[in-house]
Protein backbone atom coordinates (compact mmCIF):
# COMPACT_ATOMS: atom_id res chain seq x y z
CA UNK A 1 0.00 0.00 0.00
CA UNK A 2 1.31 3.54 -1.20
CA UNK A 3 0.85 5.80 2.14
CA UNK A 4 1.33 8.80 -0.21
CA UNK A 5 -1.44 8.87 -2.21
CA UNK A 6 -5.03 9.68 -0.96
CA UNK A 7 -8.06 8.65 -2.76
CA UNK A 8 -9.86 12.19 -3.33
CA UNK A 9 -12.95 10.42 -3.21
CA UNK A 10 -12.21 8.56 0.20
CA UNK A 11 -10.43 12.12 1.24
CA UNK A 12 -14.06 13.99 0.26
CA UNK A 13 -16.28 11.55 2.17
CA UNK A 14 -14.16 11.46 5.37
CA UNK A 15 -14.09 15.24 5.48
CA UNK A 16 -17.89 15.02 4.60
CA UNK A 17 -18.84 12.53 7.31
CA UNK A 18 -16.49 14.69 9.90
CA UNK A 19 -18.99 17.82 8.92
CA UNK A 20 -22.23 16.07 9.54
CA UNK A 21 -21.45 15.78 13.55
CA UNK A 22 -20.05 19.23 13.32
CA UNK A 23 -22.29 21.77 15.18
CA UNK A 24 -20.32 25.20 13.99
CA UNK A 25 -20.46 24.16 10.30
CA UNK A 26 -24.67 23.07 11.02
CA UNK A 27 -25.07 26.58 12.71
CA UNK A 28 -23.40 28.28 9.62
CA UNK A 29 -25.06 26.47 6.74
CA UNK A 30 -28.92 26.67 9.00
CA UNK A 31 -27.87 29.85 8.62
CA UNK A 32 -26.71 30.40 5.01
CA UNK A 33 -29.49 31.15 2.30
CA UNK A 34 -30.36 27.56 1.21
CA UNK A 35 -33.11 27.39 -1.36
CA UNK A 36 -36.10 25.64 -0.46
CA UNK A 37 -35.60 23.36 -3.55
CA UNK A 38 -32.25 22.16 -2.63
CA UNK A 39 -33.53 20.62 1.04
CA UNK A 40 -36.77 19.32 -0.69
CA UNK A 41 -34.68 17.25 -3.07
CA UNK A 42 -33.94 15.12 -0.30
CA UNK A 43 -36.28 16.09 2.61
CA UNK A 44 -40.06 15.86 2.48
CA UNK A 45 -40.60 18.57 4.51
CA UNK A 46 -40.86 19.45 8.49
CA UNK A 47 -44.43 18.68 8.65
CA UNK A 48 -46.34 15.66 9.27
CA UNK A 49 -48.41 17.02 6.80
CA UNK A 50 -46.00 17.27 4.33
CA UNK A 51 -44.56 13.92 5.03
CA UNK A 52 -48.04 12.37 4.35
CA UNK A 53 -48.29 14.51 0.94
CA UNK A 54 -45.05 13.15 -0.34
CA UNK A 55 -45.91 9.91 0.53
CA UNK A 56 -49.29 9.97 -1.38
CA UNK A 57 -47.33 11.59 -3.95
CA UNK A 58 -45.12 8.56 -4.16
CA UNK A 59 -47.90 6.11 -4.09
CA UNK A 60 -49.58 7.66 -6.79
CA UNK A 61 -46.56 6.79 -8.95
CA UNK A 62 -46.40 2.68 -7.97
CA UNK A 63 -43.55 3.21 -5.31
CA UNK A 64 -43.87 2.54 -1.78
CA UNK A 65 -42.12 4.58 1.25
CA UNK A 66 -40.61 3.94 4.68
CA UNK A 67 -40.63 7.54 6.32
CA UNK A 68 -38.02 8.63 9.02
CA UNK A 69 -38.88 11.27 11.56
CA UNK A 70 -34.80 13.20 11.47
CA UNK A 71 -33.19 13.40 14.40
CA UNK A 72 -30.76 10.85 16.62
CA UNK A 73 -28.40 11.29 19.57
CA UNK A 74 -30.55 12.62 21.79
CA UNK A 75 -29.33 12.94 25.44
CA UNK A 76 -32.72 13.98 26.56
CA UNK A 77 -35.66 11.99 27.64
CA UNK A 78 -38.13 15.00 26.73
CA UNK A 79 -36.82 15.06 23.19
CA UNK A 80 -37.16 10.98 23.12
CA UNK A 81 -40.81 11.25 24.30
CA UNK A 82 -41.12 13.92 21.56
CA UNK A 83 -40.26 11.81 18.77
CA UNK A 84 -41.96 9.01 19.25
CA UNK A 85 -45.08 10.88 19.98
CA UNK A 86 -43.98 12.30 15.95
CA UNK A 87 -44.46 8.86 15.13
CA UNK A 88 -47.67 8.10 16.77
CA UNK A 89 -49.11 11.20 15.02
CA UNK A 90 -47.62 10.44 11.84
CA UNK A 91 -49.15 6.35 11.61
CA UNK A 92 -52.44 8.27 12.57
CA UNK A 93 -52.33 10.35 10.03
CA UNK A 94 -51.16 8.56 7.13
CA UNK A 95 -53.80 5.71 8.50
CA UNK A 96 -56.56 8.30 7.80
CA UNK A 97 -55.62 8.88 4.41
CA UNK A 98 -55.49 5.30 3.90
CA UNK A 99 -51.90 5.23 3.17
CA UNK A 100 -50.80 1.92 5.32
CA UNK A 101 -52.57 -0.66 3.79
CA UNK A 102 -50.21 -3.86 3.19
CA UNK A 103 -47.20 -1.84 4.66
CA UNK A 104 -47.52 0.34 1.65
CA UNK A 105 -46.19 3.45 3.22
CA UNK A 106 -44.29 2.33 6.77
CA UNK A 107 -42.08 4.12 9.09
CA UNK A 108 -38.12 3.60 10.35
CA UNK A 109 -36.91 4.01 13.82
CA UNK A 110 -33.49 5.35 14.92
CA UNK A 111 -33.30 4.07 18.23
CA UNK A 112 -30.90 6.73 19.33
CA UNK A 113 -33.30 9.34 18.49
CA UNK A 114 -35.62 7.26 21.03
CA UNK A 115 -33.28 7.41 24.05
CA UNK A 116 -30.72 4.85 23.27
CA UNK A 117 -27.82 6.63 24.65
CA UNK A 118 -29.52 7.52 27.86
CA UNK A 119 -27.33 6.18 30.16
CA UNK A 120 -27.54 2.36 31.68
CA UNK A 121 -31.39 3.15 31.18
CA UNK A 122 -31.17 4.24 27.66
CA UNK A 123 -31.70 0.57 25.45
CA UNK A 124 -34.87 0.15 27.66
CA UNK A 125 -36.15 3.66 27.13
CA UNK A 126 -35.26 2.96 23.35
CA UNK A 127 -37.30 -0.52 23.55
CA UNK A 128 -39.84 1.04 25.10
CA UNK A 129 -40.88 3.85 23.06
CA UNK A 130 -40.49 1.52 19.78
CA UNK A 131 -43.10 -0.49 21.64
CA UNK A 132 -45.20 1.97 20.64
CA UNK A 133 -44.55 2.75 17.79
CA UNK A 134 -44.86 -0.80 16.72
CA UNK A 135 -48.09 -1.36 17.87
CA UNK A 136 -49.66 1.83 16.63
CA UNK A 137 -47.93 0.18 13.30
CA UNK A 138 -49.84 -2.92 13.73
CA UNK A 139 -52.71 -0.62 14.18
CA UNK A 140 -52.42 0.66 11.05
CA UNK A 141 -51.94 -2.12 9.26
CA UNK A 142 -48.09 -1.45 8.61
CA UNK A 143 -44.36 -1.99 9.47
CA UNK A 144 -41.41 -0.82 11.07
CA UNK A 145 -37.96 -1.04 10.41
CA UNK A 146 -35.24 -0.50 12.96
CA UNK A 147 -32.41 1.90 10.83
CA UNK A 148 -28.83 0.97 12.04
CA UNK A 149 -26.72 3.64 13.32
CA UNK A 150 -22.95 4.06 14.29
CA UNK A 151 -21.43 0.26 14.86
CA UNK A 152 -20.83 1.05 18.75
CA UNK A 153 -24.92 0.78 18.70
CA UNK A 154 -25.37 -2.47 16.56
CA UNK A 155 -25.01 -5.28 19.45
CA UNK A 156 -27.85 -3.10 20.99
CA UNK A 157 -29.72 -2.32 18.01
CA UNK A 158 -30.26 -6.01 17.01
CA UNK A 159 -31.13 -6.48 20.72
CA UNK A 160 -34.45 -4.36 20.65
CA UNK A 161 -35.03 -6.01 17.20
CA UNK A 162 -35.44 -9.27 18.95
CA UNK A 163 -37.31 -8.19 21.45
CA UNK A 164 -39.98 -6.48 18.92
CA UNK A 165 -40.32 -9.39 16.64
CA UNK A 166 -41.46 -11.65 20.06
CA UNK A 167 -44.22 -9.45 19.16
CA UNK A 168 -44.12 -8.32 15.99
CA UNK A 169 -41.85 -10.79 13.60
CA UNK A 170 -42.05 -8.15 10.64
CA UNK A 171 -39.93 -5.54 12.48
CA UNK A 172 -37.19 -4.68 9.82
CA UNK A 173 -33.25 -4.67 10.14
CA UNK A 174 -30.68 -2.62 8.51
CA UNK A 175 -27.40 -4.37 8.18
CA UNK A 176 -24.42 -1.91 6.43
CA UNK A 177 -22.08 -4.06 4.57
CA UNK A 178 -18.79 -1.96 4.77
CA UNK A 179 -18.92 -3.58 8.24
CA UNK A 180 -16.71 -6.49 8.99
CA UNK A 181 -19.51 -8.20 10.66
CA UNK A 182 -21.95 -7.74 8.18
CA UNK A 183 -21.96 -11.46 6.59
CA UNK A 184 -22.83 -13.10 9.58
CA UNK A 185 -25.44 -10.82 10.81
CA UNK A 186 -27.03 -11.65 7.30
CA UNK A 187 -26.62 -15.30 7.89
CA UNK A 188 -27.76 -14.89 11.33
CA UNK A 189 -31.01 -12.79 10.24
CA UNK A 190 -32.09 -14.38 6.89
CA UNK A 191 -34.94 -16.66 8.11
CA UNK A 192 -38.37 -17.07 7.11
CA UNK A 193 -40.00 -13.68 7.51
CA UNK A 194 -36.90 -11.73 8.30
CA UNK A 195 -37.01 -8.61 6.22
CA UNK A 196 -33.65 -7.58 5.78
CA UNK A 197 -32.30 -4.00 4.57
CA UNK A 198 -28.73 -4.03 3.19
CA UNK A 199 -27.30 -0.84 2.71
CA UNK A 200 -23.50 0.27 2.39
CA UNK A 201 -23.20 2.14 5.28
CA UNK A 202 -23.39 6.21 5.96
CA UNK A 203 -21.15 6.97 9.09
CA UNK A 204 -17.49 7.26 9.67
CA UNK A 205 -15.92 4.16 10.92
CA UNK A 206 -12.59 3.35 11.97
CA UNK A 207 -10.86 0.97 10.01
CA UNK A 208 -10.88 -2.01 12.71
CA UNK A 209 -14.55 -2.31 12.26
CA UNK A 210 -15.08 -1.12 8.94
CA UNK A 211 -13.56 -1.65 5.18
CA UNK A 212 -12.69 1.87 4.15
CA UNK A 213 -12.18 1.62 0.54
CA UNK A 214 -15.20 1.90 -1.70
CA UNK A 215 -14.65 -1.30 -4.06
CA UNK A 216 -13.92 -3.83 -0.93
CA UNK A 217 -17.42 -2.37 0.47
CA UNK A 218 -18.79 -3.12 -2.56
CA UNK A 219 -17.79 -6.32 -2.89
CA UNK A 220 -19.02 -6.80 0.62
CA UNK A 221 -22.21 -5.78 -0.27
CA UNK A 222 -22.22 -8.52 -2.97
CA UNK A 223 -21.20 -11.30 -0.54
CA UNK A 224 -24.07 -10.10 2.02
CA UNK A 225 -26.85 -10.02 -0.79
CA UNK A 226 -26.11 -13.37 -2.11
CA UNK A 227 -26.65 -14.60 2.14
CA UNK A 228 -29.79 -12.62 1.63
CA UNK A 229 -31.00 -13.81 -1.25
CA UNK A 230 -30.39 -17.37 -1.02
CA UNK A 231 -31.97 -17.38 2.98
CA UNK A 232 -35.72 -17.28 3.83
CA UNK A 233 -35.82 -13.79 4.71
CA UNK A 234 -37.07 -11.15 2.85
CA UNK A 235 -34.21 -8.73 1.49
CA UNK A 236 -34.59 -5.05 0.93
CA UNK A 237 -31.81 -3.92 -1.50
CA UNK A 238 -30.67 -0.29 -0.31
CA UNK A 239 -28.50 0.98 -3.26
CA UNK A 240 -28.68 3.46 -5.91
CA UNK A 241 -25.60 1.08 -7.77
CA UNK A 242 -26.60 0.42 -10.82
CA UNK A 243 -24.80 -2.61 -10.99
CA UNK A 244 -25.68 -4.00 -7.54
CA UNK A 245 -29.85 -3.30 -8.83
CA UNK A 246 -28.63 -5.46 -11.24
CA UNK A 247 -26.91 -7.84 -9.46
CA UNK A 248 -29.88 -8.37 -7.53
CA UNK A 249 -32.55 -8.97 -9.86
CA UNK A 250 -29.98 -11.74 -11.06
CA UNK A 251 -29.65 -13.16 -7.75
CA UNK A 252 -33.73 -12.94 -7.69
CA UNK A 253 -34.05 -14.94 -10.44
CA UNK A 254 -31.09 -17.65 -9.40
CA UNK A 255 -32.86 -18.67 -6.55
CA UNK A 256 -36.52 -17.98 -7.85
CA UNK A 257 -37.59 -15.16 -5.81
CA UNK A 258 -40.67 -13.88 -6.52
CA UNK A 259 -41.34 -9.77 -7.21
CA UNK A 260 -43.48 -9.68 -3.82
CA UNK A 261 -40.45 -11.59 -2.65
CA UNK A 262 -38.12 -8.69 -2.03
CA UNK A 263 -37.47 -4.78 -2.47
CA UNK A 264 -35.48 -1.94 -3.76
CA UNK A 265 -35.20 1.05 -1.53
CA UNK A 266 -33.91 4.16 -2.38
CA UNK A 267 -33.40 7.87 -1.18
CA UNK A 268 -36.12 10.48 -2.03
CA UNK A 269 -34.13 12.73 -4.67
CA UNK A 270 -32.19 9.85 -5.87
CA UNK A 271 -32.16 8.31 -9.10
CA UNK A 272 -36.11 9.39 -9.13
CA UNK A 273 -36.09 7.85 -12.67
CA UNK A 274 -34.70 4.82 -12.12
CA UNK A 275 -37.39 4.49 -8.96
CA UNK A 276 -40.19 5.42 -11.53
CA UNK A 277 -38.61 2.77 -13.86
CA UNK A 278 -38.35 -0.19 -11.79
CA UNK A 279 -42.11 0.24 -10.20
CA UNK A 280 -43.04 0.28 -13.36
CA UNK A 281 -41.38 -3.17 -14.28
CA UNK A 282 -43.64 -4.97 -11.75
CA UNK A 283 -40.29 -4.15 -8.73
CA UNK A 284 -41.29 -3.36 -5.26
CA UNK A 285 -39.85 -0.53 -5.13
CA UNK A 286 -39.68 1.92 -1.93
CA UNK A 287 -38.56 5.56 -1.01
CA UNK A 288 -36.64 6.21 2.20
CA UNK A 289 -38.30 9.48 2.68
CA UNK A 290 -36.93 11.75 5.74
CA UNK A 291 -38.57 14.91 7.22
CA UNK A 292 -38.16 16.80 10.18
CA UNK A 293 -35.98 20.34 11.30
CA UNK A 294 -33.40 18.02 11.90
CA UNK A 295 -32.25 17.52 8.74
CA UNK A 296 -28.70 19.21 8.42
CA UNK A 297 -26.73 15.74 9.52
CA UNK A 298 -28.89 13.11 7.23
CA UNK A 299 -28.42 15.77 4.43
CA UNK A 300 -24.51 16.63 4.78
CA UNK A 301 -24.13 12.19 5.39
CA UNK A 302 -25.83 12.03 1.69
CA UNK A 303 -23.33 13.94 0.35
CA UNK A 304 -20.47 11.80 1.98
CA UNK A 305 -22.32 8.91 -0.16
CA UNK A 306 -22.26 10.82 -3.22
CA UNK A 307 -19.97 13.06 -3.87
CA UNK A 308 -21.47 14.58 -6.89
CA UNK A 309 -24.30 15.83 -4.87
CA UNK A 310 -21.94 18.41 -3.25
CA UNK A 311 -22.04 20.65 -6.07
CA UNK A 312 -25.51 20.64 -6.27
CA UNK A 313 -25.84 21.80 -2.55
CA UNK A 314 -23.09 24.33 -2.81
CA UNK A 315 -24.28 26.26 -5.28
CA UNK A 316 -27.17 27.16 -3.04
CA UNK A 317 -25.49 27.25 0.26
CA UNK A 318 -22.99 30.50 -1.95
CA UNK A 319 -26.25 32.01 -2.92
CA UNK A 320 -27.30 35.64 -1.31
CA UNK A 321 -30.35 37.41 -1.42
Amino acid sequence: MDLGVVDPATWMRQGLLGASRSTALRSLVEKAPVSRDVVARFVAGASTQEAVEVSAELRDTGRLVTIDYLGEDTLDLQMATQTRDAYLELLSALADRGLTGRGEVEVSLKLSALGQALGADGEQVALDNARQICQAAANAGTTVTLDMEDHATTDSTLSVLRELRQDWPWVGAVLQSYLYRTEQDCRDLAYEGSRVRLCKGAYREPESVAYQDKTEVDKAYVRCLKILMAGDGYPMVASHDPRIVEIAGVLADRHGRTPDSYEFQMLLGIRPDEQRRLAAAGARMRVYLPYGDEWYGYLVRRMAERPANLAFFLRAVATTG
